[in-house]
């Protein structure tokens, strides 16, 4: 497969980001691929739903989908999914902690046949903004833990970015709603016995005060997801 003869699918979860979430989706839209933005407000309650409703009536390349109410990321995530039409999907966040950039470090073990899946880690070398030492903590701490059910060697289980080609999610049940997402994928990867890479990225991480959304009860969650997964595999 060339860069050139398939669809990218860009799947964007959205939830209250009126800050940040244009000039993204402009960062998205300088990228050299073949794309469609599956774009999926998680109903927000700021002036998001109007920035994309603007650049949806801009950009052919939108497919902007209103979710009824607040559910989460990973809500957004399968509904998402659900529209995608590329024949690889990639997760992109709203915020700008992620740099569209390095699509071509994400693709290049799927476009040269290595992998299946390929998880764009923060903690392989990329440069990165020094933020909060107890999350890098949990981070860590969660990644070990899915390590140990799974059988993986990742780095940072819980990054947004996951690439992977789109057949991979035919039989595969998700039905975590909030951040659970990230460990409930990646066990279900694991059981599947797909190939999956690391590659590093950049990361220009915000504090809670910026408006990061994840906290405490969403690692309990992934926690209590790691668990299951493991008593449920294959």
């Amino acid at each position: 497969m060339s860069e050139h003869d398939f669809l990218l699918s860009v799947v964007i979860p959205v939830y209250n980001e009126e800050n940040f979430v244009a000039a993204l989706v402009a960062r998205v839209l300088e990228q050299d691929w073949r794309m469609e933005l599956v774009i999926v407000d998680d109903g927000s309650t700021d002036g998001t739903r109007e920035i994309l409703a603007k650049l949806d009536a801009e950009h052919d390349e939108i497919n902007l989908i209103l979710q009824p109410k607040n559910r989460g990321k990973g809500a957004a995530l399968h509904t998402g999914f659900a529209a995608a039409k590329g024949e690889i999907i990639l997760i992109q966040d709203a915020d700008l902690e992620y740099d569209p950039r390095e699509y071509p470090i994400l693709l290049e073990p799927i476009l040269d046949g290595r992998a299946d899946v390929v998880y764009g880690s923060r903690f392989l070398g990329g440069p990165h903004r020094v933020l909060n030492f107890h999350h890098y903590v949990a981070n860590q701490g969660l990644t070990f833990l899915s390590n140990v059910f799974t059988n993986l060697n990742l780095t940072d289980m819980e990054t947004c970015y996951k690439v992977f080609r789109r057949e991979i999610l035919e039989g595969m049940t998700l039905r975590e709603e909030r951040f659970g997402f990230e460990p409930e994928f990646t066990a279900r990867i694991a059981a599947s016995g797909l190939r999956v890479y690391e590659v590093p990225i950049s990361y220009s991480g915000r504090d809670y005060d910026e408006g990061k959304k994840i906290g405490w009860r969403d690692g309990v969650r992934a926690l209590w997801v790691i668990m299951k997964a493991r008593r449920t595999r294959g």
